[in-house]
């Protein structure tokens, strides 16, 4: 009696949703090609749990919940509704086909981002980026010139390495050196987030963006490299306004000397090869990217098998070395060394984020299916000049994560030139710049410095860096003409 009960609640709802389509969709036959939800129970219901999900996600260091979690849950819920009155107008393989489409795309991210979140671990796991940030500290730069260093090398890492991994990166080099200079941390959190975000606007390999719009097709590989002066204009414009606001004194961090474990520099090779690898099979081979990521992944295994085999040896020369250098801290550590496991290095992979990644596009992709996204493409894209629609995807883009506003655009596939798909994912990328939540950057970055580096705080500098924002669309529109 319990188990009937339990069923009845989930097919009341359903069956209030039915009710609630239009007539529209109920006149559907199965020669139709796909029904009309837009206006609709089902749609209605589609929308609001996109919205909510989405909401959940905003509020997430609140709630403290997982920001893939509301977005799983919604998209079940989207497509749930979506098959059951595919189902009811006996079409299910209409819809069936249309979330494996969805499901095929996803796959093909997830498995491109898992093989390159596995090699940054592997990197950090051999003390490559410790090594980095030792470095800069030893030189004993100025406030200023670590303001500008760590600034340039988000921009020049972030297209090899994601945005998320660099900002990271340069902002535990920048709290290192500042100390209790709380007004430094803050200026130099907001110039590595801009940079980060502008030099991923530039490669495929720098955001989640311009991985989306190469594996789509839509601008070839080489064709991101038009963007490099207009991001590089993004990024110099703001940082050269705050520069002036940082005094120029020397930095009291402790130098420290750190030894990066053995294979790390092969390490990085076999990923520069990897991205090579990644290129080829697109651009000669007709094949998906991520067929040279998952090879590469299988490259860094081998190695890592290799790194196992000789960990005895490895060991034993580091304990000489240190002997030799009288280096009794070093020497100490010794002991603590493990081997290269490359499984415990995809364990390490931002779970979370590639589960969110799978939430929005199957959630988007739902909204498509229903037709809402061909509704705005009409609206944005029919009635508006494209250069005013790609900029105002930038602008929303700084409110609503990139991720989904660019999966959105690519979905309603409008018809424009390669200037104008430049632009949109330019604009998509450096546009989350102007708020502090509106990349994955510039999130982590509120983490890192909690209380420092804050909402408010990036928003003081937001007109700042809409100066950037505006040069870099100008810069493009100008150089570029001919790709329009």
């Amino acid at each position: 009696m319990k188990l009937k009960h339990m069923y009845r609640g989930p097919a009341v709802v359903l069956a209030c949703l039915l009710a609630m389509v239009s007539p529209a969709v109920m006149a559907g036959t199965e020669a139709e090609a796909q029904l009309s939800l837009t206006h609709s129970g089902v749609g209605y219901f589609a929308i609001a749990m996109f919205v909510l999900a989405y909401l959940m996600v905003m509020m997430e260091e609140k709630l403290h919940i997982r920001k893939s979690k509301p977005v799983i849950v919604a998209a079940g819920l989207i497509w749930g509704v979506i098959g059951f009155i595919y189902t009811q107008h006996g079409m299910p393989h209409i819809a069936e086909t249309a979330f494996k489409d969805d499901l095929l795309e996803y796959a093909e991210l997830f498995l491109f981002l898992l093989a390159a979140m596995t090699y940054i671990n592997a990197m950090e796991e051999r003390r490559l980026f410790d090594a980095l940030r030792a470095w800069m500290v030893g030189k004993g730069f100025t406030l200023r010139q670590v303001f500008w260093i760590t600034g340039f090398l988000a921009f020049f890492i972030s297209p090899i390495a994601d945005n998320l991994t660099t900002a990271l990166l340069m902002c535990a080099v920048v709290m290192k050196m500042a100390g209790d200079d709380k007004r430094f941390i803050t200026v130099a959190c907001i110039n590595i987030v801009v940079g980060a975000n502008a030099g991923g606007a530039f490669s495929p390999f720098g955001d989640i963006t311009t991985l989306m719009v190469w594996q789509k097709g839509v601008v070839q590989f080489t064709q991101f490299f038009d963007l490099f002066i207009p991001s590089l204009v993004n990024f110099v414009v703001p940082a050269a306004i705050m520069s002036f606001f940082i005094s120029n004194h020397g930095s009291s961090a402790m130098v420290e000397k750190v030894h990066m474990k053995p294979g790390a520099r092969r390490v990085v090779a076999l990923f520069l090869f990897t991205i090579c690898l990644a290129v080829c099979a697109h651009s000669f081979m007709g094949m998906p990217p991520v067929l040279g990521m998952m090879t590469g992944l299988g490259l860094l295994q081998c190695f890592g098998f290799y790194l196992r085999r000789n960990f005895s040896k490895a060991v034993a020369r580091i304990r000489q070395e240190a002997e030799n250098e009288h280096d009794e801290k070093r020497l100490a550590n010794v002991g603590e060394l493990v081997p290269f496991d490359v499984f415990s290095r995809i364990a390490r992979a931002e779970w979370d984020t590639l589960l969110f990644f799978y939430g929005v596009i199957m959630c988007v992709g739902g909204l498509g299916f229903i037709g809402y996204l061909a509704s705005v493409s009409e609206a944005m894209y029919g009635h508006w000049n494209p250069t005013y629609a790609n900029v105002a995807i930038g602008v929303l883009s700084s409110v609503v994560d990139n991720i989904p506003v660019m999966f959105a655009v690519l979905t309603m596939n409008p018809d424009m030139s390669t200037g104008q798909w430049l632009l949109v994912t330019m604009t998509a990328g450096v546009g989350g710049s102007l708020l502090s939540i509106g990349s994955a950057a510039g999130v982590a970055l509120m983490g890192q410095a909690r209380g420092i580096y804050t909402f408010g705080s990036h928003l003081r500098w937001t007109p700042v860096i809409a100066l950037g924002y505006i040069a870099s669309i100008l810069v493009h529109l100008l150089l570029n003409h001919s790709l329009f």
